[in-house]
């Protein structure tokens, strides 16, 4: 039964993410080493720098989950995103080490095709792999998280490079003659697609953290409840930021000009409280009230001074 809390049933993926790849990444090192395999080692390295992401990814998620305060009125949700962002510089960094300590393995070939064992460590990984991608990719966009998705995508990349490393290391097997070097060239794709995908992930998450707003269908499912509720004469501004899992809006509310202050803040007050109820996405909304245009301008005594 899923938990009514979306980040504590987040956590408890990246748990079980972190149990999975640290077993992946013992298996394959040693599978590496008993077989000499360049690839099947460096699937083991990049699983064990999984581990290192999943458990920021944990504690980004728990850190996040903890409610707003004096000091983080907005709450915490930005650690989610900043989680996401460390996950995507530890994948870049950890795929140029990959692809530049394969190309120097080419130096000192070994003259013997590599043993059979790592192939049976990646059919694991690629299994493994693929059900870790398939149930974060679909969580995370179901939840809204960019750090659960980011690692998903992590795990897809993981899946090309654990395939790439199988295909590599079985020509090296199969025609060890022309295919030698083959296992190289395998562990240096695999560095490859781990920087693609931390290149990927750190540029998708640097948007939220610079306030880019949120899609465009969200923004007119906001405008459309608003414009809804009577009272409303119009919506002159509307923007919204992403601060974890969900969005927070400022909206510049156009009313009446002459009615009451009162009257105008029971229609603001109706106007949040629809959105955050009709929008799940929106956790909270500041709503500007504007007189609306055509109304009566505002007396001389009470223009503000040039």
């Amino acid at each position: 039964m899923p938990s009514r809390d979306p980040l504590a049933l987040a956590r408890r993926v990246a748990t079980f993410s972190v149990a999975a790849n640290a077993v992946l990444a013992v298996a394959n090192l040693v599978a590496g080493v008993h077989a000499g395999s360049a690839a099947a080692r460096a699937a083991g390295v990049e699983f064990g720098a999984d581990v290192i992401t999943a458990l920021f990814l944990y504690f980004g998620l728990w850190f996040a989950s903890r409610p707003a305060d004096s000091e983080h009125p907005y709450g915490h949700g930005r650690a989610e995103t900043v989680t996401g962002l460390i996950i995507g510089v530890i994948l870049a960094l950890t795929g140029v080490a990959l692809a530049v300590t394969s190309l120097w393995g080419l130096s000192s070939l070994q003259k013997t095709p590599p043993g059979v064992t790592a192939l049976w460590t990646l059919g694991a990984a690629l299994v493994v792999k693929g059900v870790l991608m398939t149930v974060k990719i679909g969580l995370g966009r179901r939840l809204g998280s960019r750090a659960l998705e980011a690692d998903g995508w992590n795990d897809s990349v993981d899946v090309l490079s654990a395939l790439a490393a199988t295909v590599a290391l079985s020509l090296a097997r199969l025609d060890p003659e022309r295919f030698l070097m083959a296992d190289q060239f395998g562990g240096f794709v695999v560095g490859l697609f781990v920087v693609m995908a931390g290149v990927t992930v750190a540029g998708q998450t640097s948007r939220e953290l610079i306030d880019t707003m949120p899609p465009p269908p969200l923004m007119a499912e906001i405008r459309r409840v608003a414009l809804a509720l009577p009272g409303v004469r119009g919506v002159e501004k509307c923007f919204g930021r992403k601060t974890g899992l969900a969005y927070h809006v400022d909206l510049h509310l156009e009313v009446d000009a002459t009615m009451s202050v009162r009257e105008a803040h029971d229609i603001a007050t109706d106007v949040r409280f629809a959105i955050v109820r009709e929008v799940p996405q929106v956790t909270d909304v500041l709503v500007h009230v504007e007189p609306a245009s055509g109304a009566a301008p505002i007396p001389e005594t009470l223009t503000p001074r040039a």
